[in-house]
């Protein structure tokens, strides 16, 4: 048979009547019934007398096996009196109906007399929690006491545990043991009292209004003061999702074009999105599992691009000063490595290589497009575009020395042409 054999200990039978024991009767081959037809030669001589006696005796036996009698018949704490011809507990037990497995218990067997009480426990398997291990049992219990007591006494911490929840709010019990006497039922948060119960745990939790959903657990624990305590635990399974961050990765391509400490973004980066779902059970309220059931990158990040310079910077040269702009005709020089660089190409980028060109704002001046700001900050005098080209190359050799082709951001590449 399925489950685990536990190895109780029988149900002590409440209803027994004290000193009640089984009895048997003992057959012998000198009670046999006269009609086997085996007979032996001394028998056939003996007088008439004796054969009659026999005959009596025989019926007599006979008469007393089959006679009836008024018993009590005890299955699983359904009690009645029944009026029986039957010869013995087995024949009384076909009579009724009731099936004896082998794991159930019959309070005795052998021949049936006036008054015996006949007791029958059928064995049910049973979800147990024992140390919080869940398994399966095998008991001839009828009450949830009785089942936690036969546990009890093995020291463990044990717990009677329902099945998953019926429809109609009802739980299932393998065994639907009954509650009686006392007892507590803790529902979400609160301790309902039943003073004197005498019902299945599931008729208990109907009189007290408490409907199970279908992931809701009940158990039954031993409470304290000899008090039987059902525990409803609300379950609650559900899938959470969260949208989380994917970050970018980032790479570089080289630029021979540009300085090592030059770089510019190609592609800007941008994060992505994943999508992570779990399967959340809480039991009243409190997480207990958390499951991923899918986790799935939405939307794919874009990854950054960067160009990085990888010419070295020459050396920064002081250029000498100059003590007149073009005004005075004294020639401005600007020594250092901005000589060997491509001014033209710079110049055609800006004005199209006219030294006198002014911006459509007016703010830029000359082949290179200065502003008058910057213009005197390299010592220049007046407009830029007023100035002879060669001062306008000079002076823009001298801003190229101090700051780079960063002054040109848009054709200062020109200028490594």
């Amino acid at each position: 048979m399925p489950g685990h054999l536990d190895g109780w200990s029988p149900v002590q039978f409440s209803t027994l009547i004290p000193g009640l024991s089984a009895r048997s009767r003992a057959t012998s081959p000198e009670d046999e019934s006269p009609t086997t037809g085996h007979r032996s030669g001394r028998a056939r001589i003996l007088p008439i007398t004796a054969a009659a006696a026999a005959l009596v005796l025989a019926g007599g036996t006979a008469a007393f096996a089959h006679a009836q009698k008024t018993v009590t018949l005890d299955v699983n704490g359904e009690v009645e009196q029944l009026s029986t011809f039957a010869g013995s507990v087995d024949g009384l037990l076909d009579d009724q109906g009731v099936v004896v497995g082998e794991r159930d218990v019959v309070s005795q067997r052998g021949s049936l007399r006036e008054g015996t009480e006949i007791v029958v426990r059928h064995a049910h398997q049973v979800s147990v929690n024992v140390d919080g291990v869940e398994t399966s049992v095998w008991t001839t219990a009828l009450t949830a006491d009785e089942a936690l007591d036969s546990l009890a006494a093995r020291g463990q911490s044990v717990a009677l545990v329902a099945s998953r929840s019926a429809a109609g709010g009802r739980p299932e019990l393998a065994l639907d043991l009954t509650l009686h006497g006392p007892a507590d039922v803790v529902v979400d948060g609160t301790t309902l009292e039943v003073t004197d119960a005498d019902a299945s745990v599931a008729q208990v939790l109907g009189e007290l209004g408490i409907t199970l959903n279908a992931l809701d657990r009940v158990s039954v624990v031993q409470g304290a003061a000899g008090r039987v305590q059902v525990n409803v635990n609300r379950v609650v399974v559900q899938d959470v999702t969260t949208t989380l961050e994917v970050p970018f990765a980032s790479t570089t391509q080289q630029d021979a074009a540009r300085y090592t400490d030059q770089k510019r973004t190609l592609t800007a980066g941008v994060p992505g999105a994943r999508t992570l779902v779990e399967r959340v059970t809480t039991i009243d309220g409190v997480e207990s599992a958390r499951v991923a059931v899918s986790d799935v990158v939405t939307v794919a990040p874009v990854d950054e691009v960067l160009s990085v310079g990888t010419k070295a910077r020459p050396a920064v040269v002081k250029t000498p000063s100059t003590t007149a702009g073009a005004s005075t005709g004294t020639p401005v020089t600007a020594g250092g490595d901005a000589d060997s660089l491509n001014w033209a190409a710079l110049a055609k980028c800006e004005s199209g290589g006219n030294p006198t060109a002014v911006s459509s704002t007016g703010k830029y001046h000359g082949l290179y497009q200065f502003s008058v700001s910057t213009w005197q900050a390299v010592g220049g005098a007046g407009l830029p575009s007023d100035a002879s080209a060669e001062e306008q190359t000079a002076r823009a050799k001298m801003l190229y020395n101090r700051s780079g082709a960063g002054q040109w951001p848009h054709c200062g590449k020109y200028l490594f042409s």
